[in-house]
C-alpha cells in the first residue's frame, strides 16, 4: 500500500500541471521500477561495500615499508 501512495505521488510530481492518465501511468512505472530496481541494485552496492571494507583491513594488517627502511643482510656473512 505505501509503494501505492509513493507512486501516485512520485507521479504527480512528474506529471506536473498536466496530470490525468499521464500522472497516473509514470506513477505506476516509478513504483514499479523501484520495486523491481532497487532491489538487485542494493544488493550489488552492499556488496560493493563489503568488498571495500574487506580490502580496507587486508591492507591495514601488510603494511608496506619503503626499500630504504628495511634491513639489510649482514655485511659479515
Amino acid at each position: 500500500m505505501i509503494g501505492k501512495l509513493a507512486g501516485a505521488f512520485i507521479g504527480k510530481r512528474i506529471a506536473g500541471r498536466h496530470s490525468g492518465a499521464k500522472g497516473a501511468m509514470l506513477g505506476y512505472g516509478a513504483a514499479a521500477l523501484a520495486r523491481r530496481g532497487l532491489g538487485p541494485l542494493g544488493l550489488a552496492l552492499g556488496l560493493g561495500w563489503g568488498a571495500k571494507k574487506l580490502w580496507e583491513r587486508r591492507q591495514r594488517r601488510n603494511p608496506s615499508y619503503p626499500s630504504d627502511a628495511t634491513p639489510g643482510s649482514p655485511s659479515g656473512f
